[in-house]
This record gives C-alpha cells, sequence and structure tokens, in this order.
C-alpha cells in the first residue's frame, strides 16, 4: 500500500468512518473509498463503487468481480452508550460486550456507577449531556436510556438523535413515552426525529426481570443493525 493511502486509512479509522479498500489482482492498483471519497490509482466503474457499498453495508471483504478485485472492510468498534448505571444495564453490559460492542455507562450518580457493579467497563459520571459530548456517537454506536428520569433521559436522548446512532433506546411504558415525547417536541424535535426512538425499548418477548429486558434489548439493537424488519417493541405494564 502507498504511503498516502495507508494515511487516508488510518485517518478514516481515527475518525471512525467505514472505509473499504480496493485492490485490482493483477496489477496492485489500488482505490480506497470512504463514504463518497475515493483516492488512489484505481479507477472503478460505477457498478464496482455499488458492490463495494453493498459489501460495506454487509460488512463483507473478499472477492469481487470473478476475483478480478479483492475488497478489505474496515469497520469501527461497535458502541453501546448506556444511560443508567441500574438492573437492567448490569445484565445489558456483559450481553453487548459478548456481542463486539464497546460499552460506556453514563450515570452522575456515583453510588450507583461503581466498578463493582460494573467490573471492567468504561464509566463516566457527568450528566449525560456532557458524557455523550465526549463519547460523539456515530454510525456504529447504539444509544439506551434506561434511568426513567427525565433530568438523565431526556438530555441524552436529544443528544443521540442529533448524532448519526445507528439504535436510540428508551425504556419505559407507552405512557411515560407519551410523555417523554411531549418534552421532546418542547425541546424543539421534529417527528421524524422523534420516530427513531425504540419506546418502549426492546422487543415484545414477554420480558418482565431484568435479565430478560435487557435480553430484549440487545435482541432489537441486532434487528435494527442488521436491518430485519422493525418487530413489535416490549410493553411495559
Amino acid at each position: 500500500m502507498k504511503r498516502s493511502l495507508l494515511r487516508a486509512l488510518l485517518a478514516a479509522q481515527e475518525a471512525k468512518r467505514p472505509v473499504a479498500l480496493l485492490t485490482e489482482v493483477e496489477s496492485g492498483r489500488q482505490l480506497l473509498i470512504a463514504g463518497a471519497d475515493q483516492q488512489g490509482d484505481l479507477a472503478a466503474s460505477a457498478s464496482l463503487i455499488e458492490a463495494v457499498h453493498e459489501r460495506l453495508q454487509q460488512e463483507r471483504s473478499g472477492l469481487l468481480e470473478d476475483g478480478k478485485y479483492f475488497l478489505q472492510v474496515f469497520l469501527p468498534p461497535l458502541r453501546l452508550i448506556i444511560v443508567g448505571a441500574v438492573h437492567i444495564s448490569q445484565a445489558l453490559v456483559p450481553m453487548a460486550k459478548l456481542a463486539g460492542y464497546e460499552v460506556s455507562v453514563i450515570d452522575p450518580r456515583k453510588a450507583w456507577a461503581t466498578e463493582a457493579r460494573f467490573p471492567g467497563t468504561s464509566m463516566l459520571t457527568q450528566w449525560p449531556d456532557e458524557a455523550m459530548e465526549a463519547l460523539q456517537p456515530d454510525a456504529r454506536t447504539a444509544v439506551v436510556t434506561l434511568t426513567h428520569d427525565p433530568k438523565l433521559d431526556d438530555p441524552a436522548l436529544l443528544r443521540a438523535l442529533n448524532s448519526p446512532a445507528f439504535y436510540v433506546g428508551a425504556l419505559g411504558s407507552t405512557r411515560t413515552h407519551a410523555r417523554r415525547l411531549e418534552r421532546l417536541r418542547a425541546e424543539g424535535l421534529d417527528e421524524a426525529a422523534l420516530a427513531r426512538i425504540h419506546g418502549p425499548a426492546g422487543l415484545a418477548i414477554g420480558a418482565r426481570a431484568p435479565a430478560e429486558i435487557a435480553i430484549s434489548v440487545m435482541a432489537q439493537m441486532t434487528a435494527v443493525l442488521r436491518q430485519a424488519p422493525r418487530l413489535a417493541p416490549l410493553r411495559n405494564p
């Protein structure tokens, strides 16, 4: 790889941008593709570029056009930001880690946000809007609010809905969610933004215990990530 392409690849990874490196097998010429940006000495047809973007969506490296080209896909890490160091979070954190997520838990209540309750997990004890600003959710980030406290959940949701986060979930009953939407409307969010919230968070699997609710949230996150049809949400009493 040429030094200029390596620098561009490393810069894209630092910026947490999905990027693909296309190599013509016979000549060794290469093209780096990051969104609409392209760099390199390989000319690629529109159909080939479209195939590259499809592979990026599929997160799949491999040969293209009967082995004429080799594609390497480089993706930023999956991240999960949880607002609320609550019992559901204690179950959701290890599940998300097993699924390959880098997990951060935000809760200014320091008695809850402890290493003993969340061993080996990144804990942020700022107020959620400050913590979210520092974390900068990207298109490979899921955000889940679990506190039931508008003072904590609402600022995090405002920041998440103004980011490209692929999943935004908020725990609470249908009535709680309706009141949440009214508050967020009053903060200036439009209906398109509000429609991004999965609320109540989680799939309708009859979950009751914290671990069961965590499973339902993890399943819904996965369905959204993998672009499965939108399934029924969890219904809390």
